[in-house]
C-alpha cells in the first residue's frame, strides 16, 4: 500500500505499491507500480520515480528448505496457541497480572507470545 503526503497544492509525494498484479485462475494478470520518494537531501530536484515490475518478481526461486519449514511450523503453532490463550477467559486473569509483573515485553500479546513460545520451544526442541 502506497503512502501518500498531502500539501495545499494535492500530492506532494508518493511512496509504496501503486498496483499490484491480479491473481487469476492460478496465474497473475498485470504487474507491479512502485513509486519511491527519496529523503536524503541532493542538488537533484527529481525525488520522487516510479518502477514498474513483472507479476513474477517476487516470486521464490528455490525451494523452502527443511530449516525454514520448521521456524513456519513453530511460527504457526505459537502463533495459534498465542491467540487462543489471549481469548481464554480463565487464564486471562493470571496472564494479566503476570504481565504487569514484569518489564520485559512492552504489551500482552509480546508476553504471551514468548511464553508459548518457551512452552513450544520445551516440548518441541
Amino acid at each position: 500500500m502506497a503512502k501518500a503526503t498531502v500539501g495545499a497544492a494535492g500530492i506532494e509525494t508518493i511512496s509504496g505499491a501503486l498496483k499490484r498484479p491480479k491473481k487469476q485462475n492460478g496465474h497473475n494478470h498485470g504487474n507491479y507500480l512502485v513509486m519511491t520518494h527519496r529523503k536524503a537531501a541532493s542538488t537533484d530536484p527529481n525525488c520522487q520515480r516510479i518502477y514498474s515490475f513483472a507479476a513474477d518478481r517476487y516470486d521464490r526461486s528455490t525451494p523452502l528448505t527443511p530449516e525454514e519449514t520448521a521456524v513456519r511450523s513453530k511460527f504457526t503453532a505459537v502463533s495459534r496457541a498465542t491467540s487462543t490463550r489471549l481469548k481464554d477467559p480463565s487464564q486471562m486473569a493470571q496472564d494479566q497480572a503476570a504481565f504487569k509483573a514484569q518489564s520485559q515485553y512492552k504489551t500482552l500479546r509480546q508476553y504471551v507470545w514468548a511464553a508459548e513460545a518457551a512452552k513450544w520451544e520445551q516440548n518441541n526442541g
